[in-house]
C-alpha cells in the first residue's frame, strides 16, 4: 500500500481520506499521505504533505491510518478543495454522524484561514 512507502509514521490524508470515509464525491488522482517532516522524499503516485500530526487526529479505519473526519474536511479545505466539495463532504459527515458541528467549528477555528472561513460559513448555512 502507499502509505506504508512512505513510511510507519505516514497517515492518509485529504483527498484520499474522504474517499475512504466516503465522504463527497471527490476520486483522488493520487494517494495523499501526510509524513512528518523528515519523510519528504518524494514518491511517484503520491502526494505527500509535510504537517505536524497529533495522534488524537489519527483514526483507523478499514485497517489503515487515516486522519480524523474534522481534520481531514480542513486539511482538504486549507489546500484549496473547491467549496462545493468541502461543503459536499461537511454535509455527509454531519449527515453520517461522523462528526458533530461543534468538533468542525473548532478545528476550523484552530487552522484558520481559508478552512476556518468555509467550515463556518457552511455551517452558519446549514442552521438557518
Amino acid at each position: 500500500m502507499a502509505w506504508l512507502r512512505c513510511g510507519p509514521k505516514s497517515v492518509i490524508s485529504h483527498d484520499s481520506a474522504l474517499a475512504v470515509y466516503d465522504l463527497s464525491g471527490v476520486i483522488p488522482g493520487e494517494v495523499h499521505v501526510t509524513v512528518p517532516r523528515s519523510a519528504s522524499r518524494r514518491r511517484p503516485g503520491i502526494r505527500q504533505h509535510t504537517r505536524s500530526i497529533d495522534p488524537s487526529e489519527i483514526t483507523i479505519r478499514e485497517g489503515l491510518p487515516v486522519t480524523s473526519v474534522p481534520r481531514t474536511i480542513a486539511d482538504v479545505a486549507s489546500a484549496g478543495l473547491p467549496e462545493e466539495h468541502v461543503g459536499e463532504a461537511i454535509r455527509d459527515a454531519l449527515k453520517e454522524g461522523l462528526v458533530g458541528p461543534e468538533l468542525l467549528l473548532r478545528e476550523a477555528q484552530n487552522r484558520g484561514g481559508r478552512a476556518a472561513r468555509l467550515i463556518a460559513r457552511f455551517l452558519r448555512n446549514e442552521a438557518s
